[in-house]
Formats: structure tokens, C-alpha cells, sequence
């Protein structure tokens, strides 16, 4: 039975995550802030709403929990999800509200979609992931998306999207992948992604 540690830090859509894990197969899911339990568990999934400085704010401000998701994760490779703003996390700053750092385990900018006539933002609504190379977790199809900020520069790109032009759909790397979508909201495709998660041994 494996377990899995969904990161509470008061800015994630907490129940509509679990629940969505739970339907995808998982059965020791553990809504979490416990440096203890992070450092244990067998996969993490870090979900995000809101803006980066406050979300990144909340997750540092839980003592030992980022170090403990730096041991399990990057240290001792246990498998990683970021979502939506979980995902934004991962670059090496935001752009919001003035720059912030991030936690830095992918490289890149999270940074505002640039304005054009026509160009609702935020992108909210059902989009594209057009898969850059075949990764076990991330697939083609189409997923909800909502944000207004996306992740510019990345290095490890996984897959794209378009709205005003391309942005980055997914990353991946190593044992960590992030999607800016909402797995939770994205149907069919959101519970074969979440599922394929579960059955990830990188």
C-alpha cells in the first residue's frame, strides 16, 4: 500500500485532490503540513491556488517542511506531483507581485501572460497538452486549466499548450513532474493522469 503525502499548507484545493486521488486508485492518501509524514511517504503531491509569493510564503513557513520535501523528493527520489501553482513552485522565482524565489528544482521564471487584443486572462477553461516527448505520466488530450501566470524558460519542458501563443503545459524531471492544469477538474483525462501517477516507478 503506498502512501502518499498531499501537501497542506492553506493554499491547494485540498478536498477535490484527495478525492480525485482516491478515485484514480490511491487508498493511504494523507492530507498533511507533517515534516515527518512528507520524509515518509512513498509519493508527494503538492496542489497550488492562488498567487506564487503567498503559496511559497505558506509552504516556508511550516517549519521542516520544504527540507523534508527536499530529503524524500530530490535526496531519495520519491516520486513528485506539483499542480497547478504546485507546479509554479518548482521554478527558480515568480514574477507575481514582484519577484519571489522559488523552490528551484526546475529552472525557469514563472511570469504573467503577456496582454493582447482578445486574450482573456486569465486562461480559464479546457485546453490542449501536446506532449514534447513520450513520459509515463503525461499524455495528450485536453485538461482544464486556470491561471494567469505561467512557467516561461523552463528547461525541462514535458509537454505545451496555447493561449496567446505557447506556454508550458507540463515539466518533468527525473522523479518530478508538474502540470499547470487541474488534474481535479480535467474529467477523464485528469483521473488517467493522476492514475498513471500512482503507477510511476521512475
Amino acid at each position: 500500500m503506498s502512501s502518499i503525502a498531499l501537501i497542506d499548507y492553506g493554499a491547494g484545493n485540498l478536498r477535490s485532490v484527495h478525492n480525485a486521488l482516491v478515485a484514480a486508485g490511491a487508498d493511504n492518501v494523507a492530507v498533511t503540513a507533517d515534516p515527518d509524514l512528507v520524509a515518509k511517504a512513498d509519493r508527494i503531491v503538492l496542489p497550488g491556488v492562488g498567487a506564487f509569493a503567498a503559496c511559497m510564503n505558506g509552504l516556508s513557513a511550516i517549519d521542516g517542511l520544504v527540507g523534508a520535501m527536499e530529503q524524500r523528493v530530490r535526496g531519495e527520489g520519491a516520486p513528485f506531483l506539483g499542480i497547478c501553482v504546485g507546479m509554479q513552485l518548482l521554478a527558480d522565482a515568480g514574477e507575481e507581485h514582484g519577484r519571489h524565489a522559488g523552490l528551484g528544482w526546475v529552472g525557469g521564471t514563472v511570469r504573467a501572460f503577456d496582454p493582447a487584443p482578445g486574450l482573456r486572462i486569465p486562461h480559464m477553461g479546457w485546453n490542449d497538452v501536446v506532449p514534447g516527448f513520450a513520459h509515463p505520466v503525461i499524455a495528450a488530450g485536453e485538461a482544464y486549466y486556470l491561471h494567469g501566470y505561467h512557467f516561461a524558460d523552463a528547461v525541462d519542458v514535458a509537454a505545451t499548450s496555447s493561449h496567446g501563443g505557447s506556454f508550458v503545459a507540463a515539466v518533468a524531471k527525473d522523479n518530478i513532474v508538474g502540470v499547470q492544469y487541474h488534474p481535479e477538474k480535467s474529467q477523464a483525462y485528469g483521473l488517467a493522469t493522476l492514475e498513471r501517477f500512482l503507477n510511476w516507478r521512475p
